[in-house]
């Protein structure tokens, strides 16, 4: 049985009364997704905004109904059987949602109620040490900072022990020392049994962390396959150089530029070869010159850039 199965599910949302003024239809989020998630597993779905990973996520945690199609958690549906489903996921929010009127200690057992969980404070207990909260037990929510408030959602959604963890963009605005925490932590209870799935713009922690990935484009799956499979999937290789003047723009059009940093792949010594000419012939000076194995992001960036079909590969 998997931890998580959607099966066929789309989403559809209504037009607005000025969209239908104007003959518009509503929104497709979701076209026909499909794939679980085995249990143990540390997943990754990824995309860019608008893909369709929030909308997926509202019907897993049981916010939003999906048009067609099902959702189950460890074989409940989340629909026809909400409250057991629900009670197997830990969902770590992308927003920040807390009560200003209790302090952390207070605001996890009132959680850990919700599930008809008592006196579990050395859990609790176990929770804030390793989330780096033991300090901050007596303190009231309103006192804390974001990165602190964010700790406390992570403690919240696993407070009553679920064998699923969601991740949706967990360490997004948070410092380096938080995510560093929160991973270590994440990555011990996958250990221990765990299934997880995680949605991150931080493409290197997915291609760190996860085992196999999904990726949304326009509310369709168009890769699903083991992280190792994605990055050999990839035929070239990245060269990387700094430059301060611009590129021609044969080149600029295949370029991955941050400031001074500019990334163009390249299969073999031959395709660097005529780049550096090309760099040469234009006049562009470069430093710092290195040849390096393609990353997830250059697979996620080739695959959100072309026109592919819905491809689903080896699970």
């Amino acid at each position: 049985m998997p931890a998580i199965s959607f099966q066929s599910v789309c989403k559809t949302y209504p037009a607005s009364r000025q969209q239908r003024a104007h003959g518009q239809s509503g929104l497709r989020a979701l076209d026909d997704v499909s794939f679980e998630i085995q249990e143990g597993e540390f997943f990754g779905l990824l995309g860019p905004n608008g893909a369709g990973k929030t909308s997926l996520i509202s019907i897993l945690a049981g916010l939003s109904r999906p048009t067609a199609g099902s959702v189950s958690v460890r074989g409940f549906d989340v629909q026809t059987h909400y409250a057991e489903a629900r009670r197997q996921l830990g969902i770590v929010p992308q927003e920040l949602v807390f009560d200003p009127f209790f302090n952390v200690r207070e605001t996890l057992r009132i959680q850990s109620g919700y599930f008809g969980i008592a006196k579990n404070d050395d859990w609790i207990d176990e929770l804030l040490s390793s989330l780096g909260l033991a300090d901050k037990a007596t303190a009231n929510m309103r006192q804390l900072s974001g990165g602190m408030k964010r700790r406390v959602l992570v403690a919240q959604a696993l407070v009553h022990k679920p064998p699923v963890i969601v991740l949706d963009e967990p360490t997004a605005g948070v410092d380096v020392e938080l995510r560093q925490t929160l991973w270590q932590f994440v990555a011990r209870l996958n250990k221990q049994g765990s299934t997880v799935l995680l949605t991150t713009h931080y493409l290197e922690e997915a291609e760190a962390l996860c085992n196999r990935i999904a990726m949304l484009k326009k509310g369709r799956v168009i890769a699903l396959d083991s992280t190792s499979a994605l990055l050999k999937s990839s035929a070239s290789n990245v060269l990387r150089f700094k430059t301060d003047a611009n590129l021609p723009w044969a080149l600029a059009q295949h370029a991955r530029i941050t400031g001074r940093i500019v990334q163009l792949p390249a299969h073999d010594a031959r395709e660097v070869e005529q780049v550096l000419a090309a760099l040469r012939e234009a006049g562009v000076a470069v430093e710092d010159v290195e040849m390096r194995k393609a990353d997830l992001e250059d697979v996620f960036i080739d695959l959100m850039a072309g026109e592919q079909t819905p491809l689903e590969v080896a699970r």
